[in-house]
């Protein structure tokens, strides 16, 4: 018996002893004035006895590919970076969200212009676990609901998959939350796969390229809601400030390439130009998976 119990004791160990992949399809509905076009995107969860990390696989694999090219050039005097590998790989997904073990505490990392953002949650998820109970896949799951970013959740968790964790900020659930999704099936989140990965993969899918990343600034969310809606009220504010910060014996010159290809360095073209790509993005982006929060 005492045999028995020490291996039970030690699944879950074993578990956090390698990093666990889940592959998720999220399906998405940008625009709420356009129902019937539907994004999906692959994100990874990556968890390890340490924490977890939510990211877009596209996003992924675009940064291992620019930090190949770092390695190539490591050694040598100079040289060119190539983009254009990195740049085929489109996703839409650009946030990532990070979770440490074991109090949970959770941070969303944004980029809002040139600069990215440390946002950390205060929203504790109060979940509901209901009797009911369905198969998905390959495992039996229950339900459970709960009310998060101004939405209603509806996710369905699995004890046979060992982990506190799901996909977005969402856990606190007995299992993997295998399957969640919004009351409006504007958001949903669907575990598709997954695969263990030696334990150093998990670190090195989210080293920092220090000569293309800037300092993550640490805010709260209140902070980064007035920092972002700041910027859609203005996007060239920083542009303007460099320009006036540069010195007058300092000569300057930003240029931008328009979606024509014709390239343009006036500066109040420039701003209306950004002010313009900004307010689109807004129009078809308003149906975000935090209300609120943008």
């Amino acid at each position: 018996m005492k045999v028995f119990l020490t291996l039970l004791l030690c699944i879950p160990m074993l578990a956090f002893a390698q990093v666990n992949r889940f592959i998720y399809e999220y399906t998405f509905i940008p625009n709420i004035h356009e129902k019937d076009s539907i994004k999906k995107e692959l994100m990874v969860l990556d968890i390890d006895a340490k924490g977890s990390v939510y990211q877009s696989m596209g996003k992924l694999e675009a940064d291992s590919i620019m930090q190949a090219e770092i390695s190539k050039m490591s050694g040598r005097r100079g040289g060119n970076f190539n983009f254009t590998s990195r740049n085929n790989l489109r996703n839409s997904i650009g946030y990532r969200v990070t979770k440490d073990y074991p109090e949970y505490t959770i941070f969303l990392h944004e980029r809002v212009g040139r600069d990215r953002y440390k946002i950390s949650e205060n929203e504790k998820i109060n979940w509901k676990i209901d009797p009911e109970v369905k198969q998905i896949g390959k495992y039996k799951t229950q339900k459970a609901t709960a009310e998060f970013g101004g939405r209603s959740w509806i996710a369905w968790f699995s004890q046979e998959l060992p982990f506190q964790d799901g996909p977005y900020k969402f856990y606190g659930l007995p299992g993997l939350i295998v399957h969640v999704e919004d009351n409006t099936g504007s958001h949903i989140m669907a575990l598709a796969g997954n695969k263990t990965l030696p334990q150093a993969k998990i670190s090195d899918a989210n080293t920092e390229i220090p000569i293309l990343m800037e300092k993550e600034i640490p805010v709260s969310e209140a902070q980064f809601t007035k920092v972002y809606r700041d910027y859609v009220k203005d996007p060239a504010k920083n542009m303007r400030q460099m320009m006036n910060n540069s010195g007058s014996n300092v000569s300057t010159v930003i240029r931008m390439r328009t979606a024509d290809g014709r390239e343009i360095s006036d500066m109040n073209e420039m701003a209306k130009m950004m002010e313009k790509s900004v307010k689109e993005n807004e129009k078809k982006n308003n149906n975000r998976i935090e209300l609120n929060l943008y």
